[in-house]
């Protein structure tokens, strides 16, 4: 069965045109957490030489003066989108992997004529209409075979977004078009390999010598030489494989010197962490906080604390109190702490809880853990932080700058434009 690799282009500034369409056809560059490095861009803002992760304050009179609309991190609207991105990619395919936020590889049988391009172009508008983001399309027999085809569907201008490799009568002349840095799996240091042994392109990369290609990578080599010949060797997963961790950390705008201060960074950070588990159905058996100062003091101080639960769980309160309880552990009362941030380790699934004989505590009530539900069902009704909970503090998104953030038009009712006919 076909695979088809369906893509957002340049998801993060879709999304701020999407919900904002008055800034169409302006360069669009969207910031790091605390508006710190450029994250993301738009076509017109790559065309002004604008790069990944250039610090905002050396170009902000650049910006400027082309007036370009520089937007903060949304991740509340990119997951939201993304959400519904991948739920319109359910219904209408016959199979779904999520690869990542803006990106999923997808099954789906050839008609009677062994073309799939009226149902990619179906797709491509459906997904224009619903959501106004932009996507590409490539389809091939395999995993690899797809990326190539959507690296195809974006660089070739005749094919505007969407190409099939599968029918392509002369498969050797597309493979010879794609640098063999941009074949998937290979990076940087394998690229430079590779030139170095006259492979330069993905034809080549395909048909060089097996023994020396798994020399240098292993069986995963041999792998990618079957695919490009439109083998399948990577499984299609359609269900997400269990992490393993989960994290979540910021920086401050401003260093904090107070254990007070931590207090309430490591608890918002721990609350988010425990929803995500939620999501997740996991739960977690141990956590550990920490903070940092920046790289650039005199001083660099580092450090972390772990505490294992004696039941794993994905309940807020549990997981709150043992990260406060860890908080003194990783203060340090003479360092300006930049950053901080929650792990959860050792997961498990929910619907699985490992008991032990020698253990005092008492299990759950199902009264407190429909209290959690609750809470979880208000913020994501009502928008995050509807209801909330007081270790958090107030006024924290004073800790983190967002000084362009938009609009939460998707997940917040007060959000939602009004239109007045």
């Amino acid at each position: 069965m076909p695979i088809a690799l369906v893509d957002c282009n340049n998801f993060y500034a879709a999304c701020e045109q999407s919900i904002d369409p008055s800034i169409a056809g302006r360069p669009i560059v969207v910031l790091s957490n605390n508006d710190g490095c450029v994250i993301a861009r738009n076509a017109e803002a790559k065309s002004l030489g604008i790069s990944m992760g250039q610090p905002y304050f050396k170009i902000r009179h650049q910006l400027r003066e082309v007036s370009a609309e520089v937007r903060s991190s949304n991740y509340t609207l990119y997951s939201d989108m993304s959400q519904r991105f991948m739920d319109i990619m359910r219904a209408n395919c016959e199979e779904l992997e999520v690869y990542s936020i803006d990106e999923a590889f997808v099954k789906i049988s050839r008609s009677s004529n062994s073309t799939l391009v009226e149902w990619a172009r179906r797709l491509r508008e459906v997904i224009y209409q619903r959501l106004s983001l932009p996507i590409a399309i490539g389809i091939g027999e395999t995993k690899s075979q797809a990326k190539l085809a959507n690296y195809l569907a974006k660089n070739m201008a005749n094919y505007s977004g969407l190409f099939d490799l599968g029918t392509a009568k002369d498969k050797d002349y597309f493979l010879k078009q794609v640098e063999v840095e941009s074949v998937w799996g290979i990076g940087p240091k394998l690229a430079h390999w590779c030139h170095t042994h006259g492979i330069h392109n993905a034809l080549q990369l395909r048909d060089m010598p097996s023994n020396k290609l798994k020399e240098k990578i292993g069986i995963k080599g041999i792998r990618l030489q079957y695919e490009l010949k439109g083998h399948n060797c990577i499984d299609f997963l359609s269900k997400a494989i269990p992490k393993k961790e989960t994290c979540v950390s910021n920086s401050v705008s401003k260093p904090i010197s107070n254990i007070e201060e931590l207090r309430q960074l490591i608890a918002t950070h721990t609350i988010r962490a425990s929803e995500k588990l939620r999501k997740q159905n996991q739960n977690a058996a141990s956590i550990t906080i920490f903070t940092r100062t920046s790289f650039h003091t005199p001083i660099f101080y580092s450090r972390s604390a772990t505490k294992h639960l004696e039941f794993p769980s994905n309940d807020t309160r549990i997981l709150l109190a043992a990260a406060l309880g860890l908080t003194k552990k990783i203060f340090h009362p003479n360092c300006l702490l930049i950053k901080s941030g929650v792990t959860m380790q050792g997961l498990l699934n929910a619907d699985h809880l490992q008991l032990h004989l020698l253990s005092t505590a008492r299990l759950e009530s199902s009264k407190k853990g429909d209290l959690i539900k609750a809470i979880d069902n208000l913020n994501k009704h009502y928008g995050q932080d509807t209801v909330y909970w007081a270790a958090c503090g107030v006024n924290q998104n004073q800790k983190v700058r967002r000084r362009h953030l938009s609009p939460l038009a998707t997940t917040r009712l007060s959000d939602i434009p009004i239109v007045q006919a």
